[in-house]
């Protein structure tokens, strides 16, 4: 990954589901269908649009990441291509804060901002727009669907901080403990939740 400059982490690391909702987490992870081999043979996708589907499990599923973070008091949220915006969209609407979109290069129109990363089957750049509402100080949580090597989070890290931004949280629908990713966040020194987890080829 290109490193750029970011402002110092000011919320210290917290244990990243010592409060989940188990009830909550049986549900959603009751919608989420595992797909073998998708993209590439050996990767065991975890398809959210299940929960999607559902009106009932997906408004739960938002509204406790908003209420979550919530005393955070972020000032903005921040989605990641492509179902950190479905995720992202109605978490910035319970806080009642604007949303802004992380995307894959060449996406945006005007200037932005880049950053290189890997990510479990590949590479790729993710970019912000240079207009977009986050400057020296300003509050935001980031919002993916999925947290797994996290390259694609430390990376739209990076890119919040190299605009003066501090993280003051990251939210997900599904953690994979087995993958580095929650690890990565917490050594960035970002507090990390996740409504819940699935471990190996659990079902």
């Amino acid at each position: 990954m290109t490193v750029s400059k970011h402002a110092a982490p000011s919320t210290p690391p917290m244990r990243p589901h010592a409060d989940r909702d188990d009830r909550l987490a049986a549900r959603v992870k009751s919608l989420i269908r595992a797909v073998p081999d998708f993209p590439i043979p050996g990767i065991r996708f975890r398809d959210v649009m299940g929960l999607v589907e559902d009106s009932d499990g997906f408004r739960a599923a938002t509204e406790a990441l908003a209420r979550r973070f919530r005393a955070a008091a972020p000032e903005v949220v921040v989605g990641i291509e492509a179902r950190g915006f479905i995720f992202g969209v109605p978490v910035a609407q319970e806080l009642g804060v604007g949303f802004v979109a992380v995307r894959k290069a060449g996406k945006l129109p005007g200037e932005v901002s880049g950053v290189d990363y890997d990510l479990e089957y590949g590479s790729a750049r993710l970019e912000m727009q240079a207009v977009a509402p986050i400057s020296a100080g300003t509050s935001v949580l980031l919002i993916d669907d999925l947290l797994a090597t996290g390259g694609s989070a430390a990376a739209a890290i990076e890119l919040i901080r190299g605009m003066g931004g501090d993280v003051v949280g990251a939210g997900f629908v599904v953690d994979l403990p087995e993958l580095p990713g929650a690890e990565r966040l917490r050594q960035l020194g970002v507090e990390m939740f996740a409504l819940c987890e699935f471990l190996g080829d659990e079902e």
